[in-house]
């Protein structure tokens, strides 16, 4: 059985609403620190708060690049990942350009992987690439995965959260299949219970994006009588 810490540090607690405020952020970084989740994922523009408020904790700052939607520019989206990593993001999750891989442009796709991966790399922090599966066919996130292969991103992530479907168990499996143990998996939206983490990670994933971090812990501590 997973501990409490070991599942605690496979969990990005997020907060991507519209109308987060400082009094919110605050309560996110303090739940991270409290259970030492792996990361708070946030809008980009709340990195500098968020990094503050975590600043000597061990605890990372995720920004959310091209959110939800992934229809910015190259360009927008490399510099609003500058601009986060500037204010002290210090893991990057952001949404590919749907439209350019249904229209088969893979050159774009993989000039745009390349484009903020390889800027994270050169800061040293964690890059994870968002597929959006809920609008993808199979054979799409089938070429995603091989093209991350080519890119190395240290991460590929099922969702936003803001889709129309998120994370599902048969998704994780089939971007595990491709890329194995050579890229990382990040399950997230819609994982709110114990159970549904407990399946995710038994499937492979390395990291589990979800608001309802305190609650699964609280349900671990629950069910397994841990202080």
């Amino acid at each position: 059985m997973i501990s409490f810490e070991k599942l605690a540090s496979m969990i990005d607690h997020t907060n991507l609403k519209a109308y987060a405020s400082d009094a919110d952020m605050k309560k996110l970084c303090d739940e991270a620190i409290r259970y030492g989740f792996a990361m708070v994922a946030v809008n980009s523009g709340q990195s500098r708060r968020c990094s503050g408020y975590l600043k000597g904790t061990g605890i990372h700052t995720g920004a959310a690049i091209g959110f939800p939607l992934g229809q910015q520019s190259i360009a927008a989206k490399t510099f609003e990942t500058e601009d986060a990593i500037r204010n002290g993001a210090d893991e990057i999750d952001y949404v590919i350009n749907i439209t350019e891989l249904k229209e088969r442009n893979l050159s774009y796709v993989e000039e745009e992987m390349h484009s903020i991966v390889s800027l994270c790399r050169e800061h040293g922090i964690v890059s994870k690439v968002i597929f959006e599966n809920c609008y993808l066919s199979d054979e799409e996130k089938d070429l995603l995965c091989e093209i991350a292969l080519k890119v190395g991103p240290d991460f590929i992530k099922t969702s936003t959260g803001f889709g129309t479907c998120g994370a599902t168990l048969e998704d994780v499996k089939r971007m595990k299949r491709i890329v194995g143990d050579r890229i990382k998996v990040k399950a997230a939206g819609g994982i709110r219970t114990l159970d549904d983490a407990l399946a995710y990670i038994e499937a492979g994933v390395s990291r589990i994006g979800t608001s309802a971090g305190v609650q699964i812990m609280k349900e671990y501590q629950e069910r397994f009588s841990c202080e």
